[in-house]
C-alpha cells in the first residue's frame, strides 16, 4: 500500500501489516497523524499492534489493541470490535495471559459469522496449537478453513491453512500437512502476503527437518532469514528451528552460542512472552547437548517457570524432563531422578513430544541404574520404536535402546546386532550430509553404539572382537565419498573474496591501524561459507557405502591387507586406553592407562618440540628428547610396544590423540611409521589407482625464511614439474595445478584455525588458501606433501572424528599425506623435505621415506625436533 492509498483503503493497512511490516508501520503513523475517524483510527492501531508483536514488542501490541479494542467500540461496528477483540486475545495469550486471552476469543468469535468467524477462529486455532492443545486447535481450524473458502477469504485462508498445517506436522500427520502447506504458499504468493510467504519457507524447513533432510531444512531456514531482514522483521521461532537442525546435525556449542545471543536480544523486547520461554527452552536444549548441564537446568528452570505461568503444560514436561537430564548428567542419580524421568517419559509420549524417544532411553537408564528391570525393559521397549520411525537422525537412538534393552536381558548376540544396525543407521544419516562438518560432528549415537559392543570385547577379553568394533564406527565421516559439487561458482566467489578480506586484515596490521570493520567483514564471509557448504545435500542416495562395512567386519581381508605392516590400533574407551596389535597374523590387546595421562604427556611432548623448532635448543636438547619419548611409549603403548619389530608400523589412534609425534617413542625410531584414522581407510588407500598422467606440482608461498631454496632443490628430483612460486603461488593457480596431481608439494606458513579447522589455511601469494577451497578439488593430489606448520593437526570431534586437512582431502582422493603436528623451523624444514623427496623419488612409500629422511638429520636438536614434528598419514 502506498501512501498515497491509506485514505481510500485503510482496511489494506491489515494485510500489510503481514505483509511488508516496515511499510504498514509507517503508513499507520501518517493515517494516525492526521486525527482520522474512530474505525479508521481503530484498523491503524491494530496494524500497528501486529508488527510490534509479531517483532517481539509485547507490552507495546497490548496497549496499542487496547487503545484500537476503545476506538472500535466508538465506532459501534461489532464487526470491526470482533476483529480487535480476537487479535487482542491472540496477543494477550502468546504473551502468556491465556483465561483473559481464550474470553476474549470465545466473544469474538460469538458476535460474528462467515468469514469474520472464520478470522476469530483461525486466531483461537493459533494459540490452542502454541499450549499444545492440538485437537482443540484441529477443530477450529478444521471449521476455519470452511468458513473462509466459502467467503473467498485467501489471505485468511492461507493462515489458517498454515497453522492447521503445524497442528498436522505436530500429530506426525504428513500427508494431511504437506497438503495445507502447498495450498496456502499458494494462496500467499497470489496475494503477495510476502511476510507470510517467508513464513511458509520456513515452515518448509519443518517439513524437511521431520524427515530427517538437514541441509534442505539449512536451506530454506536461511531462505526465510534473508526475507524476514528484507522485510526487517524478527521471528525468534528462526532462531528456535535452527537450534533443533544445528542438534540434530551435532552442532551443539554453536547451537549454545547463536541461540544465546537471540535469547538476550530478545529478552529487551519481551522478557516474558511465549517466544521468550521457548527460546529459554532451546538454549537450555543445545547446552544440555554441549556438555553444559548447569547451564542447561538454569535455562529449563526459567523456561518452565515462565511455562507454568502460560499454563503450556506439553512444553512444561519437556523442560522438566530437561531439567531431570541436566541432573542426569551432572552426576545425579538415586530413585527420586528415576520414579521422575519415568512419569515425564509416560506423559512425554500421550502429548507426542519430539522428546519422547529421549526421555524413554533416560528413564530406562535410570530404571536399569536402580536394578529395576521391568521399568528398564518397558521404556527402552518404547524408545526402540524409534529406530523405524521418526527423522532419520533418530533411527540410531532407537538401536541403542534395543542394544541396551538386549544387554539387560544379558543377551550379547541381539546386542551386538542392534549395535551394528545402530551403526548403519547412524551411518546413513552422516550419508546424507555433504559438509565434512556436519558428517564429523553427526557421530554421537553411533559411538556409543560402537562403545557397548567394545566394552564386550574388553570384559571378554576378545582382541579380535575390539579391533572389529574399533574399526566399524572409527573416522566414519572420512569413510564416505565427497558429495559437494565442486564447480560451485557462488562458493568460489566467496572463498576468493575471504581472501581479500584476510589481506586486507594483514595488510592493516601491518600499518597499526584499526580492522575492527575488516574482521567483522571476514566473519561474515566465513559464517556464508559454513552456511553453504552444509546447505548441499547428498544427491547420491542414503545407502551406507558397503565397502566401509565389509572392510571393518572381514577381519582376515583387514589382516592379509596390511602384509609387512605391524598395526596398532589404540581405542579410548571410558577413559581409559586400549591398544591392539596384529603382528605376523597374531591380535592381541592391552589395558595401556587413562586416556587423561596420555593426553597430558603428549601437550608436554608438542610444547618442547615447538620451543626447539624457534632454536631454543640446550645442552642435553636431544637427550631429553629421547626422556619425552620414553614416557609417551609408557604411556600410549605400554606393552605392546614389545610387539613391534623394524618393520612398518601402520598405527590408527583415537581422535585426541591424532597429533602425536610417533617417531619421538624409541621402539617407533627406526621404524617406517604411517598414521591413519582407520585401518581399513588404509586398506581402501592402497586401491586408489594413481592418474595416468604422473604430473608433479610445486608450490611456494610467500615470507619463507628459506626463500625458494627448497622447491629449488627439490625440483631436481622433478625435472618437469609445475612451479608456482615468486608471486605466481596464487589461489586459482593453485587449485588447478593440485587438481588430479600424482605428487604435490606446498611449502607454505600455515595457520591452524582450533575454532573452525577447515578455515586453517596455507598464505599463498593472494591470500589465504583455506581446507575449504580444498574441497572443491575435483580429484586431490594422490600424494601431498605440506611444508606448513600444524598442518597436520585436525580437531577432535565428538568422541572420535577429526576434522581438518585429513578431513577434506581423504575423501578427495589423497592416499599419501606429509604434514606436522606443530610449528616447525622453516630452514630445518628445508634440508627434510629436499631428503624426503630424494628417497620419494627412488621409490620409497611415505612412510619409508620420510624415516630415511629423519636418519639423515645429525644430532642438532633443532633439526632433529623438525625431523619428528612431521608424520606420515596414509599409505
Amino acid at each position: 500500500m502506498s501512501a498515497g492509498d491509506r485514505h481510500d483503503d485503510p482496511d489494506q493497512l491489515l494485510p500489510l501489516a503481514v505483509s511488508r511490516p516496515s511499510e504498514a508501520l509507517a503508513a499507520a503513523a501518517m493515517v494516525l497523524a492526521e486525527t482520522p475517524d474512530p474505525r479508521t483510527a481503530s484498523i491503524a492501531r491494530q496494524a500497528r499492534a501486529i508488527v510490534l508483536r509479531d517483532s517481539g514488542h509485547q507490552t507495546e501490541a497490548v496497549t496499542e489493541l487496547r487503545r484500537a479494542l476503545r476506538l472500535a467500540k466508538s465506532s459501534a461496528e461489532p464487526e470491526r470490535i470482533a476483529d480487535v477483540q480476537a487479535t487482542l486475545g491472540l496477543t494477550l495469550g502468546l504473551g502468556g495471559k491465556h483465561v483473559e486471552a481464550l474470553t476474549l476469543l470465545e466473544q469474538a468469535i460469538a458476535n460474528t459469522k462467515g468469514a469474520a468467524a472464520g478470522r476469530a477462529l483461525t486466531r483461537r486455532g493459533y494459540l490452542l496449537r502454541v499450549l499444545g492443545r492440538y485437537d482443540e486447535a484441529l477443530s477450529d481450524l478444521r471449521q476455519a478453513v470452511m468458513l473462509l473458502h466459502r467467503g473467498g477469504d485467501q489471505v485468511w485462508e492461507a493462515r489458517a491453512r498454515t497453522h492447521r498445517f503445524l497442528v498436522y506436522a505436530a500429530l506426525g500427520q504428513a500427508a494431511h500437512a504437506d497438503r495445507d502447506l502447498v495450498v496456502a504458499e499458494q494462496l500467499s504468493a497470489a496475494n503477495g502476503q510476502e511476510l507470510e510467504s517467508a513464513m511458509l519457507v520456513h515452515n518448509r524447513a519443518d517439513v524437511a527437518f521431520q524427515a530427517g533432510d538437514l541441509p534442505a531444512a539449512l536451506g530454506f531456514l536461511d531462505e526465510a532469514a534473508a526475507r524476514y531482514t528484507a522485510l526487517q522483521t524478527e521471528w525468534p521461532s528462526l532462531a528456535i528451528d535452527r537450534c533443533a537442525v544445528l542438534l540434530a546435525a551435532g552442532l551443539a556449542t554453536e547451537a549454545v552460542a547463536t541461540t544465546e545471543q537471540v535469547l538476550r536480544d530478545h529478552l529487551r523486547r519481551d522478557p516474558g512472552g511465549t517466544g521468550t520461554a521457548e527460546l529459554l527452552f532451546a538454549v537450555a536444549q543445545a547446552a544440555q547437548a554441549a556438555g553444559r548441564p548447569a547451564l542447561a537446568e538454569e535455562r529449563a528452570v526459567q523456561a518452565g517457570r515462565l511455562f507454568r505461568q502460560q499454563s503450556r503444560k506439553g512444553w512444561l514436561a519437556r523442560t522438566t524432563y530437561l531439567t531431570l537430564q541436566a541432573q542426569y548428567d551432572a552426576g545425579q542419580r538415586g530413585d527420586r531422578l528415576c520414579a521422575e524421568a519415568q512419569r515425564l517419559a509416560d506423559q512425554l509420549d500421550e502429548f507426542s513430544s519430539p522428546d519422547a524417544l529421549s526421555a524413554h532411553l533416560l528413564a530406562g537408564r535410570l530404571a536399569a541404574d536402580q536394578g529395576r528391570g521391568a521399568d528398564a525393559e518397558r521404556h527402552l521397549a518404547l524408545a526402540a520404536r524409534f529406530r523405524h520411525r521418526g527423522p532419520t537422525f533418530g533411527h540410531a537412538a532407537g538401536w541403542l535402546a534395543h542394544a541396551l534393552r538386549a544387554e539387560g536381558r544379558g543377551d550379547t548376540a541381539a546386542t551386538l546386532i542392534a549395535c551394528r544396525h545402530g551403526l548403519d543407521a547412524a551411518a546413513d544419516h552422516q550419508r546424507s550430509l555433504a559438509a565434512p562438518e556436519l558428517r564429523a560432528h553427526a557421530a554421537t549415537y553411533g559411538v556409543e553404539l560402537a562403545a557397548l559392543a567394545q566394552r564386550h570385547a574388553v570384559r571378554r577379553n576378545d582382541a579380535r572382537m575390539l579391533l572389529r568394533w574399533s574399526e566399524q564406527w572409527r573416522a566414519g565421516a572420512l569413510a564416505l565419498p565427497p558429495v559437494r559439487p565442486p564447480d560451485d561458482p557462488e562458493l568460489a566467489a566467496e572463498l576468493t573474496a575471504l581472501r581479500n578480506a584476510a589481506r586486507r586484515v594483514e595488510a592493516a596490521q601491518r600499518a597499526d591501524e584499526d580492522t575492527d570493520r575488516l574482521q567483522l567483514e571476514r566473519s561474515r564471509l566465513e559464517s556464508s561459507i559454513r552456511a553453504r557448504t552444509r546447505r548441499l545435500g547428498n544427491s547420491s542416495g542414503t545407502s551406507t557405502d558397503p565397502r566401509r562395512r565389509d572392510d571393518a567386519a572381514d577381519l582376515g581381508t583387514l589382516i592379509d591387507g596390511l602384509g609387512e605392516h605391524c598395526l596398532v590400533e589404540i581405542t579410548a574407551l571410558d577413559g581409559v586406553l586400549h591398544a591392539i596389535t596384529v603382528a605376523g597374523r597374531r591380535v592381541r590387546m592391552y589395558p595401556i592407562g587413562p586416556v587423561e595421562v596420555a593426553v597430558r604427556e603428549l601437550d608436554l611432548a608438542l610444547f618442547m618440540l615447538r620451543r626447539l623448532a624457534h632454536g631454543r635448543a640446550h645442552s642435553g636438547a636431544v637427550e631429553r628428547i629421547d626422556a619425552v619419548g620414553l614416557r609417551l611409549q609408557q604411556v600410549l603403548l605400554g606393552p605392546a610396544a614389545a610387539d613391534l619389530g623394524d618393520g612398518p608400523v601402520l598405527i590408527v589412534p583415537p581422535a585426541a590423540l591424532h597429533a602425536v609425534p610417533w617417531a619421538m617413542l624409541p621402539t617407533l625410531r627406526p621404524a617406517p611409521v604411517v598414521v591413519a584414522p582407520s585401518a581399513s581407510m588404509w586398506l581402501r588407500a592402497g586401491r586408489l589407482h594413481p592418474p595416468r598422467e604422473r604430473r608433479v606440482t610445486l608450490v611456494a608461498g610467500p615470507g619463507l625464511r628459506s626463500g625458494d631454496d627448497e622447491l629449488r632443490q627439490i625440483r631436481g628430483n622433478y625435472p618437469t614439474a609445475d612451479v608456482l612460486a615468486n608471486g605466481e603461488a596464487t589461489a586459482d593457480k593453485t587449485l588447478a595445478a593440485l587438481d588430479g596431481a600424482w605428487t604435490a608439494h606446498i611449502a607454505a606458513h600455515g595457520r591452524l584455525r582450533r575454532d573452525n579447522p577447515l578455515f586453517s589455511a596455507f598464505a599463498l601469494d593472494d591470500g589465504p588458501l583455506t581446507l575449504y577451497d580444498l574441497g572443491r578439488l575435483r580429484r586431490a593430489p594422490l600424494r601431498l606433501v605440506l611444508s606448513s606448520c600444524e598442518s597436520g593437526v585436525a580437531a577432535p570431534i565428538g568422541a572420535d572424528e577429526l576434522l581438518g586437512a585429513v578431513s577434506a582431502l581423504v575423501p578427495l582422493g589423497t592416499a599419501s599425506l606429509l604434514a606436522s603436528v606443530v610449528p616447525v623451523n622453516d630452514t630445518a624444514t628445508a634440508g627434510l623435505m629436499v631428503d624426503f623427496h630424494q628417497h620419494l623419488r627412488a621409490g620409497a612409500s611415505f612412510g619409508v621415506a620420510l624415516q630415511k629422511a629423519r636418519a639423515g638429520v645429525g644430532d642438532d636438536p633443532v633439526a632433529v625436533a623438525t625431523a619428528l614434528s612431521f608424520v606420515a598419514l596414509g599409505r
